[in-house]
């Protein structure tokens, strides 16, 4: 008998959080909007227009038009959003992802976890399911890092 070894179980998620020096309603009117996410290293503002039941096309100035759906909106504590593909060029094939925002009080402070689903149903080959989770992982990890400095400023 030959052992043939078991492929590892295809990723589906990222989980990553920070801490914030700002309140739970002071962070969530930073991640409440649609597409804030979406940005070349500092936020900017973008371009939104609502579509009608909860969907959204948002424009950002470098990566163009994406359509966004705003599927759970609780202040302050929880925010969920899905890429439905865009309507500009190559975004619009763009792949179906579930984005949740959680906030928890931490003392003065807020505990902003992010959790990005749905990879393992994505139309690609597993490297590039592979790949596209670990831009995803270091973009979410910029994007966080974006809503504190936000949401301290704001605070502050």
């Amino acid at each position: 008998m030959t052992d043939h070894p078991v492929p590892a179980a295809e990723p589906d998620e990222i989980l990553r959080s920070v801490r914030i020096a700002a309140s739970p309603q002071t962070v969530f009117d930073v991640i409440r909007e649609p597409g804030w996410f979406i940005n070349e290293g500092a936020y900017v503002p973008h371009e939104i227009t609502d579509l009608g039941d909860g969907t959204f096309r948002v424009v950002d100035p470098v990566h163009g038009a994406f359509v966004i759906a705003a599927d759970v909106l609780e202040p302050p504590r929880r925010a969920v959003f899905r890429w439905l593909g865009g309507d500009a060029g190559e975004f619009a094939g763009a792949p179906t992802t579930t984005i949740e925002f959680t906030l928890v009080a931490e003392g003065q402070g807020t505990l902003l976890t992010v959790r990005e689903s749905g990879f393992a149903s994505l139309d690609e080959d597993s490297l590039a399911r592979r790949r596209r989770i670990e831009e995803n992982t270091e973009g979410w990890e910029i994007e966080l890092g974006i809503a504190r400095d936000v949401a301290e400023q704001r605070a502050a």
